[in-house]
């Protein structure tokens, strides 16, 4: 006998229609929504607070979503390889997979979804303690903070931040770009020629905590306090830690003023044959009235412009960064900047010529570029290439053979003022011998390789003359050449200055691996111009730290 067909009571029927409006009609009464389906969805970790709201989807559609959780780029990295059994992928963003995709080898099928839509929306940000924040404030008061301020606040150690790592985590790695594309300047997506590792590295040198996901990363600045002071990831995140009760005081978000990039959360079908599942999760989804729940219980930003925005998310987006189109650029940013939980220090040893030729005007240009290095020059270039905490740098006087040397790692102020005063001694020789003091940068070069084989090592050579004293260019490659292989990777950045021989360094460029910088003045008969100094300045910017 088949039972009759069941009947709901008038009341409970006028609720559900109720619900219904209000849900921008997706509320489903049959209590099974429909045919029942399980999608197995990849989903980066952050989508864990979703959960609540997927129960609900299940009960209205019909459709159960089988989560499996990973930081992001792991997960893209999954789908790269084309070897899974996943219908769907959600992710903070699809950029990284994409970009990498393009990179695809011969006969692989990367799956890149079929079709994709945009449920939320969370810029990175970042947040800093009520002390980092009064700090930052007070040295660009009234003006809005920006990445360069960020970096500069990192390199001075005034700044230690945590970030998840961007080889892993889109939260980092949207950081990174972000921080990279500031620096470069350009107002455009960035290029392989724009990133430039000196850029990077005083920025990294602040970041002291670190986790493979923004979760994890969250639950580590929280349980232990004092070790950083800002934390660098979604806004969403650091309006719910602020929110949690885990802290002692809330932190203060930042918008960098330079721009930001944004996560856009895609939903991202990958089998053809589950569209129609696909389409409902979607539709209930961006409904109005769950896109009001999601901003409630996550503090993403919602997609639906039919949704008011909480107080809290009301900061603009108008400066949102444009993202690398090249599978190259990544490659170069993530190679730079490294493993976020390794705190190597960088060295540069820098050889300059104090021949009597260097008196006066030139040696006044040196001077003003150490010092625009140590601080003093506060354009938002200068901030990302400034010496920074832990660095050691090694400075060489020579003329016929080295003068002098001074040897400092920078833990403040106290180190800069040294290194800026044994530049500013006196004390010429009347010859130049740069082949020799090539040779002694090596030796030093090595002294440190061997007392630190993962440090960073960089030569800077800074002449304005010809070699007369000491050995020549053929002693010296083959004293080079007959060195380990760590040493001879130590890499020469040649600064022409005043009347050195341009062919002379670009040889030792091009010997060692390093380029070549021009500080010439466009007037070299005036030694006095101002434009000297710029263009020492501005070489030293160039090439400093790269190795």
């Amino acid at each position: 006998m088949t039972p009759a067909p069941r009947t709901l009571p008038i009341g409970v029927l006028c609720l559900c229609l109720v619900l219904a409006v209000g849900l921008g009609g997706l509320a489903s009464c049959s209590g099974d929504g429909g045919s029942r389906t399980t999608l197995r969805v990849l989903a980066s970790d952050e989508l864990t607070d979703m959960k609540p709201l997927l129960d609900r989807l299940r009960k209205d559609t019909g459709v159960r979503l089988d989560m499996d959780y990973r930081a992001t780029n792991d997960a893209s990295d999954t789908l790269l390889t084309g070897r899974h059994s996943y219908d769907l992928a959600w992710l903070s963003s699809d950029r990284y997979l994409r970009l990498r995709a393009k990179r695809a080898p011969a006969g692989a099928t990367p799956a890149t979804g079929v079709q994709s839509a945009s449920i939320m929306r969370s810029p990175v940000v970042v947040g800093l303690t009520p002390d980092a924040a009064r700090a930052l404030a007070a040295k660009v008061p009234g003006e809005r903070l920006s990445w360069a301020d960020i970096a500069d606040a990192a390199a001075t150690g005034t700044v230690r931040f945590g970030m998840a790592d961007p080889r892993r985590s889109n939260s980092g790695l949207a950081a990174l770009v972000g921080v990279a594309t500031a620096a470069a300047g350009t107002g455009r997506a960035l290029r392989p020629a724009d990133v430039s590792c000196d850029r990077l590295r005083g920025f990294r040198s602040g970041q002291t905590l670190t986790a493979a996901g923004s979760r994890a990363l969250l639950d580590a600045f929280a349980t232990r306090p004092g070790r950083t002071n800002a934390l660098i990831t979604y806004e969403s995140e650091l309006l719910a830690l602020n929110a949690s009760g885990r802290l002692r005081a809330p932190l203060t978000i930042v918008h960098p003023a330079d721009g930001m990039v944004l996560s856009d959360y895609p939903l991202l079908l990958l089998d053809p044959g589950r569209r129609d599942a696909y389409d409902r999760v979607v539709d209930w989804l961006t409904a109005p009235g769950h896109q009001r729940e999601i901003m409630r219980r996550t503090l993403r930003r919602p997609v639906s412009t039919d949704v008011p925005r909480d107080a809290r998310l009301t900061a603009p987006l108008d400066n949102a960064l444009y993202y690398p189109d090249d599978p190259a650029v990544l490659d170069r940013l993530l190679a730079d900047y490294g493993d976020p939980a390794r705190r190597g220090a960088d060295q540069v040893i820098f050889l300059l010529d104090f021949s009597t030729s260097m008196r006066g005007a030139r040696t006044r240009a040196l001077r003003a570029a150490f010092a625009a290095l140590s601080g003093a020059d506060g354009s938002a270039r200068a901030k990302f290439v400034r010496f920074h905490q832990g660095e050691r740098l090694t400075v060489v006087r020579f003329g016929g053979r080295p003068l002098a040397e001074r040897t400092v790692t920078v833990r403040g102020p106290a180190d800069l003022r040294a290194l800026a005063g044994f530049v500013a001694a006196d004390g010429y020789d009347g010859s130049t011998a740069v082949w020799s003091a090539l040779d002694h940068g090596y030796r030093t070069a090595e002294r440190a390789l061997r007392a630190d084989p993962g440090r960073l090592v960089s030569i800077v050579l800074m002449t304005d003359g010809e070699n007369n004293a000491g050995i020549d260019q053929a002693a010296f490659t083959a004293r080079y050449r007959s060195r380990p292989a760590d040493v001879r990777a130590v890499r020469t950045y040649p600064v022409r200055f005043g009347d050195a021989d341009a062919a002379e360094l670009r040889r030792a460029a091009e010997l060692t691996g390093g380029r070549l910088t021009d500080a010439r003045s466009p007037s070299p008969s005036s030694q006095s111009s101002p434009s000297s100094q710029s263009s020492l300045s501005t070489a030293f910017k160039e090439i400093r730290g790269c190795s």
